[in-house]
C-alpha cells in the first residue's frame, strides 16, 4: 500500500526517540520552533537525549510538565520537521489510525489499528482518551497517533485492558497553548 508507506515516512520525520536516565520513549515534533511533546512519564529529569529521524543526536530541555495529564513539552533549539495536527474531536469509532514510535528501541516503528472510542475511560484516568485497537509496547509512550491522512490526533500513552490509550491532540494543543499564554 504505497499511500500508507508515504504517510508513515512523513510521520517518522516528525517523530523523535527520547532517551532518559533509566527510561525513554518517543516524542512528537510539535512546531517549527523545534518543540517536542511527549508523556511526562517518559522523562525522569529536566533534560533528555533525543534522536531525530536522520539519526542526529541532541539534547532537549523540559520547559513544562503536567504529571496528572502525563504531558511534557521539550525545547530542542533544533530545526525539526513539525507534525501536521488534526482535530481529535472529529475522530470517530471505526477510523483507521497509525502509531509511530520507538517500541523496545526500534526507531520509527509503524503500527496500524482501529479506533474503538474517543472519550473518558473512567477507572482513575482523568480526561478524554482515544481508545484504539493498536499494538503498543514500551517505547511507544509519547509517540504520535495519526489518522489515515497523516494528521496527528493523539499522543500514545499506555495500554489499558488491551487497548492503546492516547491523549487527544486537542487536549495536547491546549496544554501547549496554556504555556504560551502564561509566557505572554
Amino acid at each position: 500500500m504505497r499511500g500508507l508507506a508515504e504517510i508513515a515516512e512523513r510521520l517518522r520525520r516528525s517523530s523523535v526517540q527520547i532517551i532518559d536516565r533509566g527510561g525513554g520513549g518517543s516524542g512528537i515534533v510539535w512546531d517549527s520552533e523545534g518543540r517536542v511533546l511527549t508523556n511526562s512519564h517518559v522523562l525522569r529529569g529536566d533534560e533528555a537525549h533525543a534522536i531525530d529521524a536522520n539519526g542526529q543526536h541532541f539534547r532537549a530541555r523540559v520547559v513544562r510538565r503536567n504529571r496528572e495529564r502525563d504531558l511534557a513539552l521539550l525545547e530542542t533549539g533544533r530545526d525539526l520537521k513539525p507534525a501536521m495536527l488534526g482535530d481529535s474531536a472529529a475522530l470517530r469509532a471505526g477510523q483507521i489510525v497509525i502509531a509511530i514510535g520507538n517500541p523496545l528501541g526500534v526507531h520509527g516503528a509503524v503500527v496500524c489499528g482501529v479506533v474503538h472510542a474517543n472519550g473518558p475511560v473512567g477507572f482513575g484516568f482523568p480526561g478524554n482518551w482515544i481508545q484504539a485497537d493498536i499494538r503498543l509496547a514500551p517505547g511507544n509512550s509519547g509517540g504520535l497517533l495519526a489518522d489515515a491522512e497523516g494528521r496527528v490526533i493523539g499522543v500514545n500513552t499506555m495500554v489499558f485492558r488491551g487497548l492503546g490509550l492516547a491523549i487527544p491532540s486537542n487536549d495536547a494543543a491546549a496544554f501547549v497553548r496554556y504555556r504560551e499564554a502564561r509566557a505572554a
